[in-house]
C-alpha cells in the first residue's frame, strides 16, 4: 500500500510517498513558493528528477501539481489511488493526544487551535483542505507534534500564571517535535537492546529548530518548547528562553509593537540575531578560524543545552541515555563534543573518534566506562507519521 505524507506550510508543501510494505520511499518532492509569480514543483523517484515551472496560486494548485510529477515519475496515477494520506499538523492543543481520522468536525478544531499556532496550524489546515477535495474517498490522518508531550504531568506543563489564564485561554507548555522525539526514543531503545519502557532518556533534537526532552519509561515528562516553538534552547532563528522582561522593555523604550516583537524573536534572533547566520557548518568554520562573534553563538548554544540536560538529568534521577538528532545532532561531531565534555558529573563521557566517525549516521560514541550511554538517531518524522497513518487505512 501506498501512503502519502504532507507537510503544508503558508507557501510550500512537503511530501514523501511511501511503500508500507517495507517503508522504502517511492518518491519525495516540495512544491514552493506557492501564491508567487515563480513557483516551483519538484520531484525526486527511483534516482531520476522530475521539476514544474508554472505560476501556483493556491494549496489545491500546489496539490495539482505534485498529482501531475507524480504521475510523470509513474510512481501514483491519482491521489484516489492511496491507501492514505498522513498530514503533520504541529498543534493539537488539549484536545488531540494520538493520530486522528479527519473529519469536518477534527479540521474545525485544528483551525481553532490557530491561535496557539498562528504560523503552522493555518497552513496545515489549507493543505489538508485542499487534499480532501481532491481526494475525498482516501482516509486522510492529522499527526499532531504535540501528541507526544500529552503526558506532561501539570507541575512540567502549568506556568506560574493566574490560573483563569490556562482554563479560559489554554495557556500552558504543550511542547513539539513530539513525533521525532516519539520516533527517536523507540529507535534509542531498539539500539540498546532493552524495552522503552525500563528505560529514562533525554532526547536533544537539534536544528534550525531545537527542542530537549525529557523521556521516564518510554513518556514525554518535560520538553524545552512551550506555548509555542518559540521557548527552550537556541536555536536558528529563535532565541529560546528570555527573560519576560525584554518584551515589555522593547514595546516601552524601542516603540516596538507585537509584530515586531515576534519577528524579532522568531526570525531575527537564535545564532542568526548572534553572529549574522544560522548555519551551524558555517559557526563551525568561523570559529575555526577565530571569529569572536562565531565562537560566542557556538558556546551559547551548547550552554543552553548544558543546562537543559543537566536540569532533566535531575528529574529524571537517572540517566540511561544522552540521544542526539536533527540536523545539528546528527551531523555536528564539535556540538555534541562540546555538550558532552560539560556533563562528565552524570557520567557521561564521549569517544572522540567514535564521535566523528558518526556524520549523519546513526550509532553510539560513549566510552567503555560511562554510566550514560551516548546515542546518535537519525530523526525520520515522515516515516513515523506514514506508520501512525497505516491503521487508519481503509476507514472512512
Amino acid at each position: 500500500m501506498n501512503v502519502l505524507v504532507l507537510n503544508a506550510g503558508s507557501s510550500s508543501v512537503k511530501f514523501k510517498l511511501y511503500d508500507t510494505a517495507d517503508e522504502t520511499v517511492k518518491a519525495s518532492g516540495l512544491v514552493e513558493r506557492i501564491g508567487e509569480a515563480h513557483s516551483h514543483a519538484q520531484l525526486d523517484a527511483e534516482g531520476k528528477h522530475y521539476e514544474r515551472h508554472e505560476r501556483v496560486a493556491d494549496h489545491t494548485a500546489a496539490l495539482q501539481a505534485m498529482r501531475t510529477l507524480l504521475r510523470d515519475s509513474g510512481t501514483v496515477d491519482d491521489f484516489d489511488a492511496l491507501a492514505g494520506i498522513g498530514h503533520r499538523v504541529v498543534h493539537g492543543g488539549e484536545a488531540f493526544t494520538e493520530p486522528t481520522l479527519i473529519t469536518d468536525t477534527v479540521l474545525e478544531k485544528i483551525e481553532a487551535l490557530s491561535p496557539l499556532a498562528p504560523l503552522h496550524n493555518p497552513a496545515n489546515a489549507l493543505g489538508i483542505r485542499a487534499m480532501r477535495r481532491l481526494a475525498p474517498d482516501v482516509p486522510q490522518v492529522a499527526v499532531f507534534d504535540t501528541a507526544f508531550h500529552h503526558t506532561l504531568p501539570p507541575e512540567a506543563y502549568r506556568y506560574a500564571l493566574p490560573a483563569h489564564l490556562y482554563e479560559t485561554r489554554g495557556i500552558r507548555r504543550y511542547g513539539f517535535h513530539g513525533t521525532s522525539h516519539a520516533y527517536v526514543a523507540q529507535k534509542a531503545a531498539r539500539m540498546l537492546g532493552r524495552p522503552l519502557d525500563s528505560l529514562n532518556l533525554v532526547i536533544l533534537h537539534l536544528g534550525n529548530g531545537a527542542s530537549a526532552c525529557a523521556v521516564e519509561k518510554g513518556k514525554s515528562v518535560d520538553t524545552s518548547m512551550g506555548l509555542t516553538p518559540l521557548e527552550g534552547l537556541v536555536m536558528g532563528t529563535r532565541s529560546g528562553d528570555l527573560d519576560p522582561g525584554v518584551l515589555t522593555f522593547l514595546e516601552r523604550e524601542a516603540g516596538m509593537d507585537s509584530e515586531s516583537v515576534d519577528r524579532l524573536l522568531n526570525k531575527e534572533s537564535g545564532l542568526l540575531g548572534l553572529c549574522g547566520t544560522n548555519d551551524m557548518r558555517e559557526i563551525e568554520k568561523r570559529k575555526a578560524a577565530a571569529d569572536t562573534e562565531a565562537a560566542l553563538a557556538f558556546d551559547i548554544f551548547v550552554r543552553r543545552i548544558v543546562k537543559y540536560v543537566g536540569a532533566y538529568a535531575a528529574l529524571l534521577g537517572r540517566l540511561n541515555a544522552l540521544v542526539f538528532t536533527g540536523g545539528i545532532g546528527e551531523h555536528s561531531a564539535a556540538v555534541r563534543e562540546a555538550v558532552c565534555g560539560r556533563l562528565g558529573i552524570f557520567g557521561i563521557g564521549a569517544d572522540p573518534e567514535a564521535n566523528r566517525r558518526l556524520d549523519g549516521r546513526g550509532g553510539a560514541f560513549h566510552t567503555g566506562t560511562g554510566r550514560t550511554a551516548l546515542l546518535v538517531v537519525p530523526t525520520d518524522e515522515e516515516l513515523s507519521i506514514a506508520r501512525q497513518t497505516l491503521p487508519f487505512c481503509g476507514s472512512k
